[in-house]
């Protein structure tokens, strides 16, 4: 099953109102990123343990660790939780940044350094949603 299979069983296998959300943040990140490579992490490690929930990933990053090590990555991360919807916006160097220029506006969620976690797509602003991924990848496509 390629990616795209995979995104879209995960996507459909979710409960109402949940897979509505998730089809829309879906069309939405491919909007702000069209032709992007997609991959879909099933959140099992080597030994086929759940150790994260599935995330679907959009964009191509590089990140680079401070050991030297290097390992391709996708830019954002959109995943079903239990409580609701997370959206990974990863690649940004300032933690504080994503909750300094988007917390206030963007409505009932928690916004940390790369993450903003929300219930239901209703409860938030989707253009400040949508200014923090376009955010998220301008500043992984300059580094």
């Amino acid at each position: 099953m390629n990616e795209q299979e995979q995104i879209n069983e995960y996507i459909t296998s979710q409960p109402e109102p949940k897979r509505i959300d998730m089809e829309e943040l879906h069309r939405l990140v491919l909007q702000v990123l069209p032709g992007c490579k997609l991959w879909f992490d099933t959140g099992k490690n080597s030994e086929n343990k759940t150790v994260a929930n599935p995330t679907i990933g959009y964009g191509f990053q590089t990140i680079k660790y401070a050991d030297g090590k290097i390992r391709d990555f996708f830019q954002i991360g959109l995943s079903a939780n239990k409580t609701g919807i997370s959206v990974y916006i990863l690649g940004i160097n300032d933690k504080a940044y994503l909750a300094q220029t988007f917390g206030k506006e963007i409505g009932k969620a928690s916004v940390t350094g790369y993450c903003i976690r929300f219930k239901n797509l209703k409860d938030i602003n989707i253009d400040i949603l949508e200014a923090a991924i376009r955010y998220g990848v301008e500043v992984t496509n300059e580094n």
